[in-house]
């Protein structure tokens, strides 16, 4: 090393944690007119984004953009960035643009920017391009696979070409995936001059919501909320058993609302936890494990969850508060299980929390927490139904009104951070101190949490779009960006307010251009990642699929979801969670939902998408490419192999959620009845990943022992699926002759659905049998609901047949055509509750700590007779 070159405390320099930092955002650190380039087109970028998004191109008129030319400008700039950004060959041009990149940029940027300029053109000839037409499109998917390699590496850019050459080779490829093929010029036209392709809704998404929230955390992150969000944990659970650790897990999660990448969690967090975990006895190998395991979870929390979370909003037909209600649950049972995982290690290894100064004593803790709470509660109510008494009041004018409060409550929250010490950034080479107070620690960054809630009431309460929620949001964070320095400048008395303005400008521009660079990979893996949804559509590989995987899976469907989980893991080791997102689940999600279908077992389709994005994620601490392993591993000085193997042991508890929320969907807080279920279905969810923890740590309260850990697993997954032994005992349904569907259907309530079994030819002329859950409007007689789904129905023997379906009814979109029979109709029998099953696996739980606190007691005796 270098005699000037600085050391993290970590046993690497600067230097390599910079490297880190410099393959995710951007591959050259340019001087000269280039940085001046550089640095101006992405402020440029992040200008337009916050203009497409905002409602001033409505109100004035002007500067209005469609779906299409918005898509066609925001590639433009991304591949523009990413051949300016990234040089051709790692280590090559890395402080300066050779010319052939500035000529590859603009050919790039124009073969992008092509819908916007002819947009006008292009819709005068539909499916029937000119030879113009035909180049521009071929030259844009080949520099938009060289972009793809240069930002994000070789496996996308692999993936792209692969469909592609499956595009054109259809008629030589082996019988079980072979199709009629393609010409040159219909590749060309469908994957680039329409919105099947390049410019579908991936990139759509990527356009529309996506970029608005990474620049929301850019903001965030410059502004300092990153530092205080860390230091808020730290201070908070750094008295605890490896309390650094568990802070850690906090603040990755916190993390999760700025940033939606792993591996950027890893280089903003890890630097500063990574660092604390070792000062206080954690091996450097488990402390960037423990790193890698929060910052993978940290984009599984909602309410940004990366840019998959938008996607599925668009593929799964919901609405993204319907995504973040699913998605809760699982994020917060798992990054529980972490920190008690985290618990567990501190125990294996005996240490002890950090002194904390003015240690309060457990009645004042507990008081402070229950004043907390209802201090949280009082002012969430207030603030609820305040702004409803104003919105009344005030109607339309209501906003002249709640802005300048909001503004109001911002400055008294800034007034009130300046009456604390203002927080340091950590110096990993000092020795271990006395932690921080609470208090003081969390009031001075209140303010920081104002865009956030402005971010989830516009999500939430007023039930705006993303785009325009993250919008607000990312205007409110703008606002505090220029003002939070002057503001407390002035409060402090420090004067020079000019400059302290200066400054928040000059952060804000900073934050354009960071935002902007940090959405360069994520744009060219959306364009890239369309190639292969435009493949499907373009060749009909969507079917094959379906044959293919029932073949192999032969119509199990565990077999089928652990054969899912396994292409997720090896794609995404090379490719960014959102790409592989893509390119999985418009493979694997609609097989899964149709095999299940046939076989028996209706799996909602927002849970397979989930099931491809948790495994996606996990791809990023698994050996050998887990990029976010290589990140912490660069920071702690540890083997990158045994952060990842290591890492991906902790994130095993996050690998079984996935399979147990396909078969007990109610941990998606779908199917419920009550609230008295939905404490029962967290409490019993909380309580299985804690126990499902100790199992594969190998540790309770003391060292467990092989059937010891078999009984924890065996009580983990009735804690998960108490329906599994329940349904032997007490099945849940029964199948009934199709002509008693009109009875069924008397007793089913308005807008509850039925569920069938109907049998017909599918489009591709192949004989199907599935099972379809059909929902049922309210109406008088069964033939009338019946009727208003969109069906007419014929007795014929024990079934009935289908006369008659409407277009475009919900008899229609399940799949329903005409000329079918609805075979059987499943009744829900009446039972007792299956969560009785929770009770005897809490009484074996209760047994087994009953003989690890004795086992515990005897050797503790033994220690200290020693």
């Amino acid at each position: 090393m270098a005699k000037n070159e600085p050391d993290t405390g970590a046993g690497v320099s600067t230097a390599d944690v910079q490297q880190v930092l410099q393959t995710e955002t951007g591959g050259r650190a340019l001087t000269g007119p280039s940085a001046v380039l550089l640095f101006i087109v992405p402020v440029c970028w992040s200008l337009f984004q916050l203009w497409i998004a905002s409602p001033l191109p409505f109100i004035l008129d002007f500067g209005i953009f469609n779906s299409t030319e918005a898509r066609s400008i925001h590639l433009a700039f991304a591949v523009f960035l990413a051949y300016a950004a990234f040089p051709m060959i790692k280590g090559k041009h890395d402080t300066k643009v050779p010319i052939y990149d500035w000529v590859l940029a603009l050919a790039a940027a124009f073969a992008a920017s092509y819908l916007f300029v002819f947009y006008d053109e292009l819709a005068t000839r539909p499916g029937a391009p000119i030879t113009q037409d035909l180049w521009v499109a071929l030259a844009g998917l080949v520099l938009l696979l060289e972009a793809t390699r240069r930002a994000l590496g070789l496996p996308l850019t692999i993936v792209a070409a692969v469909f592609i050459t499956y595009s054109l080779a259809g008629p030589y490829m082996p019988d079980v995936i072979s199709h009629k093929g393609v010409s040159l010029s219909k590749l060309a036209s469908h994957q680039w001059l329409g919105t099947e392709g390049v410019f579908g809704v991936a990139l759509g998404v990527s356009t529309s919501f996506v970029f608005l929230f990474v620049l929301f955390g850019a903001l965030l992150e410059r502004a300092g909320a990153g530092n205080y969000f860390i230091k808020m944990a730290y201070s908070m659970l750094g008295h605890m058993r490896g309390g650094p650790a568990k802070a850690a897990v906090v603040s990755s999660g916190l993390s999760g609302v700025i940033s939606g990448s792993s591996i950027a969690n890893v280089v903003t967090t890890g630097t500063f936890t990574i660092p604390l975990m070792k000062r206080v006895g954690f091996p450097a190998t488990k402390a960037g494990a423990v790193e890698v395991a929060a910052s993978t979870n940290g984009q599984l929390t909602p309410p940004i969850m990366g840019a998959a979370a938008f996607l599925m909003v668009e593929y799964v037909g919901i609405s993204y508060l319907e995504v973040i209600k699913h998605a809760i649950l699982p994020a917060l049972i798992s990054y529980v299980a972490l920190i008690y995982i985290v618990h567990l290690e501190a125990c294996k290894l005996n240490m002890k929390g950090i002194e904390r100064l003015n240690k309060p004593t457990l009645a004042q803790r507990m008081l402070t927490w229950v004043v907390l709470l209802i201090g949280l509660s009082v002012l969430t109510f207030a603030v609820y139904y305040g702004v409803g008494w104003v919105k009344d009041i005030f109607g339309e004018a209501a906003m002249w009104v709640l802005g300048p409060l909001l503004v109001a409550v911002y400055v008294g929250l800034v007034w009130y951070a300046t009456r604390f010490p203002p927080l340091e950034e950590d110096d990993p080479s000092k020795e271990m101190g006395e932690l921080p107070e609470v208090g003081p620690t969390v009031k001075s960054g209140l303010y920081f949490l104002l865009p956030v809630v402005v971010l989830v009431w516009c999500l939430t309460v007023e039930r705006f779009s993303p785009q325009l929620s993250a919008f607000w949001a990312t205007a409110f964070m703008i606002f505090i960006v220029i003002t939070q320095r002057p503001l407390k400048s002035f409060f402090r008395k420090h004067g020079h307010l000019s400059s302290e303005f200066t400054g928040g400008i000059v952060d804000l521009f900073h934050s354009l251009a960071t935002g902007a660079r940090n959405m360069i990979g994520i744009g060219v893996a959306t364009a890239t990642a369309g190639i292969v949804v435009g493949t499907v559509t373009l060749t009909g590989i969507g079917l094959v699929m379906t044959q293919f995987v029932e073949v192999i899976s032969g119509g199990n469907i565990l077999l089928m979801l652990i054969f899912t989980a396994i292409i997720s893991l090896i794609l995404g080791m090379g490719l960014p969670t959102t790409a592989n997102y893509i390119v999985v689940s418009t493979l694997m999600a609609p097989v899964i939902v149709t095999l299940g279908a046939e076989n028996g077992l209706l799996v909602p389709l927002i849970a397979v998408h989930l099931f491809v994005f948790y495994f996606g994620i996990l791809a990023d601490d698994t050996p050998p490419v887990g990029l976010a392993a290589y990140a912490a591993a660069a920071i702690s000085g540890g083997d990158p192999i045994r952060t990842g193997v290591q890492g991906f042991t902790y994130d095993i508890r996050t690998a079984i959620l996935p399979f147990m929320f396909i078969f007990n969907t109610q941990l998606l807080l779908i199917g419920l009845t009550g609230w008295v279920d939905l404490l029962v279905t967290i409490f019993s969810a909380v309580t299985a990943m804690l126990v499902f923890s100790a199992a594969t740590q190998g540790f309770w309260f003391t060292k467990t022992r092989w059937w010891e850990t078999v009984l924890l697993l065996l009580i983990t997954f009735t804690l998960f699926r108490p329906g599994f032994w329940w349904d032997m005992v007490y099945p849940p349904t029964e199948d009934r002759p199709a002509t008693e569907i009109y009875q069924h259907v008397e007793d089913v309530p308005a807008d509850q659905p039925i569920i069938i079994q109907a049998s017909g030819m599918s489009i591709d002329g192949d004989e199907t049998s599935k099972y379809l859950r059909l929902p049922l409007p309210a109406g008088e007689t069964p033939e009338q609901r019946l009727a208003e789904a969109g069906l007419e129905l014929s007795a014929s023997g024990d079934r009935m047949v289908v006369d008659f379906v409407n277009f475009g009814s919900m008899a229609e979109q399940v799949g329903i055509g005409f000329g079918w029979t609805i075979d059987k109709v499943q009744v829900e029998k009446d039972r007792p509750p299956k969560e009785l099953m929770v009770i005897p696996a809490l009484i074996l739980l209760a047994f087994l700590a009953w003989g690890q606190l004795r086992r515990k007691k005897r050797e503790d005796a033994k220690a200290q007779a020693a």
